[in-house]
């Protein structure tokens, strides 16, 4: 890219510059500092706190001898039952969760990001009513409920991380992306210590514990998911939307708003330039390459979306992101953690707890320690960064995998007689854990949220969270199987993979802190695009004024009025309903 003073990479140069000195450090200041945009994004984070709900509660579920009795052939409790079609109840709703992340770009784009979580909201709640009707209808109930509550899961896993950070200033990004991760774990963590609670309604055993025992966790994600709809219609719609589809003056005022500055403040303007900056480039190359899709009608926006998930593969700038995002979900998926989430009562079994009451006990001591292991990422991760924190993070579980895999081995038969290596590996389950919660719980989808430039990033997250959930359906589906055929087996894999997730993050994924998501481009090395490309965006940066307030030629204000009507009238009345 350009020159010293010239081209994009002097304005990208000295737009960050100019940004860090205005905003000042990241961390817990900067959160206090901010606090109605944490104050948005941590409501927006209920929809976490169903993803982690859902992750945990069915486990104890499965443990519950009440539950049993209405699953017929699909017995959870049974060793010698077919072990897939335990794994079909769990992972069931990792595949519905993946075909609601594919769906949700489209809604993202076409109804917005905040409209979009009421559209999963609702899904959700309705995929939960059905669960309920297992009592009477059976395992089919379960099966379409969460397969139904699945895809609304997998919706929100994916527009609230966009949502949260297009609402974020980049000091306080990270980690308000992380907050999303702090809920999930917050989720995982109650619904522990509820089917810990509820597995006492009328006893433990089979005859008298009741069905309220497992119906009253599956029913209670329901308030929640209604607290969430409701607030939801009161919060802002995403400022980068509102750019992209041609609304900016609501997209300034509500800006300036996140920010609690004047919307002529000069970090505003500079911040709303940028993303209008962006936009108008985005709207140009679509205009060029797809003019048959100008027109924003839903059918178009619906096309749009394959032909941008095509082009995320056409350069290798954009394809390095698709590597980025997709290998990353892989290898979070892999290191084992919903295979700890979803199986735990049961590895507890396997390690030698062999009571029901204490595995669930040791199962809730994993939500706790999660939880409280995430919340120094979101303290901290702006200012550590990406990279460190992924790479000790994954060095730290495939360890505890291997000195749990050795204990196993060396004990699996005779737990009896070493009590004290079942509870070694109890505790190395919970170090696991911890290694997990402060780094590839919430960095891995702070990166696939923060990579992608604005028109493809509904349809790159959407990428990168289906990669999640794919992976995530197929751990669910296997570790059963694993589990009794593999044992200690099941354990190496996990800590091998992840190992090589470690060398994966460290040597082919570039650290991100601190960067505004337009910034993004310059170090997934957009200079490598065509020369137009660059002069394009020359040409829009001096049109809406961004050269000319970094260069301190003229007030900081807003762009003059007819610079982007112009630019608008240019592509046509289409480019304000460009996706």
């Amino acid at each position: 890219m350009g020159g010293a003073d010239t081209g994009t990479g002097f304005i990208y140069d000295a737009a960050l510059n100019r940004r860090q000195a205005l905003m000042g450090k990241s961390g817990p200041a900067a959160l206090v500092k901010n606090f109605k945009v944490f104050s948005i994004a941590a409501f927006a984070c209920i929809g976490g706190v169903l993803y982690g709900y859902n992750q945990g509660m069915f486990s104890g579920v499965l443990a519950m001898k009440s539950f049993q009795k209405h699953m017929g052939e699909y017995d959870p409790l049974d060793d010698n039952a077919d072990q897939t079609k335990k794994g079909w109840l769990t992972a069931i709703l990792e595949l519905g969760a993946w075909i609601g992340t594919l769906l949700s770009g489209f809604l993202a784009e076409v109804l917005s990001r905040k409209y979009g979580v009421l559209v999963a909201c609702a899904v959700f709640m309705f995929g939960v009513i059905i669960q309920a009707t297992s009592i009477a209808v059976g395992h089919n109930a379960i099966l379409a409920g969460r397969f139904i509550t699945g895809m609304g899961v997998g919706s929100l896993a994916m527009i609230i991380p966009i949502y949260n950070s297009e609402v974020a200033p980049p000091e306080v990004r990270g980690a308000l992306v992380a907050t999303q991760q702090l809920a999930i774990c917050f989720g995982i963590m109650i619904s522990f210590w509820i089917d810990y609670g509820t597995n006492f309604m009328g006893g433990t055993e089979l005859a008298t514990q009741s069905d309220g025992a497992w119906l009253t966790p599956i029913c209670l994600q329901l308030f929640p998911a209604m607290v969430l709809f409701v607030g939801m219609i009161f919060m802002p719609f995403s400022p980068r939307w509102l750019v992209h589809h041609g609304r900016e003056a609501e997209a300034r005022t509500v800006l300036a708003s996140l920010r609690g500055l004047s919307p002529d403040h000069e970090l505003v303007e500079l911040e709303f330039l940028e993303i209008q900056a962006q936009s108008l480039f985005e709207k140009r190359t679509v205009a060029e390459l797809f003019p048959h899709l100008r027109e924003q009608t839903p059918w178009n926006v619906f096309k749009l979306q394959f032909v941008a998930i095509k082009k995320l593969f056409q350069t290798r700038a954009m394809f390095k992101r698709v590597i980025v995002a997709t290998v990353t979900m892989f290898f979070q998926q892999w290191t084992g953690i919903n295979a700890v989430l979803y199986y735990a009562p049961s590895i507890f079994k396997q390690l030698g707890l062999g009571d029901t009451t204490t595995s669930l006990l040791a199962t809730g001591v994993v939500g706790v320690v999660m939880f409280l292991a995430t919340i120094p990422a979101v303290l901290w991760v702006d200012r550590v960064g990406r990279k460190p924190v992924l790479t000790i993070g994954a060095i730290g579980m495939a360890t505890c995998h291997i000195v749990i895999a050795v204990i196993v081995a060396k004990n699996i038969n005779q737990w009896d007689a070493h009590p004290a290596a079942g509870w070694a590996a109890v505790c190395m389950v919970w170090l696991f854990v911890v290694h997990f919660g402060y780094s590839w719980g919430p960095c891995a989808w702070i990166i696939v949220a923060e990579i992608w430039p604005l028109s493809t990033r509904p349809y790159g997250v959407a990428l990168g969270a289906s990669s999640n959930w794919m992976n995530n359906f197929i751990v669910g589906q296997v570790t059963p199987d694993m589990l009794k055929s593999m044992t200690y087996g099941t354990y190496i894999l996990f800590g091998l993979l992840t190992y090589m997730g470690a060398a994966f993050i460290w040597f082919f994924v570039p650290e991100t802190k601190r960067l505004t998501l337009e910034e993004m481009d310059v170090i997934f090395g957009s200079e490598g695009t065509a020369q137009a490309d660059f002069e394009r965006m020359e040409e829009i940066n001096a049109e809406i004024g961004l050269t000319q307030l970094l260069r301190g030629e003229g007030s900081s204000g807003p762009a003059p009025a007819g610079s982007y009507g112009a630019e608008k009238e240019k592509l046509g009345e289409h480019s304000e309903h460009t996706s």
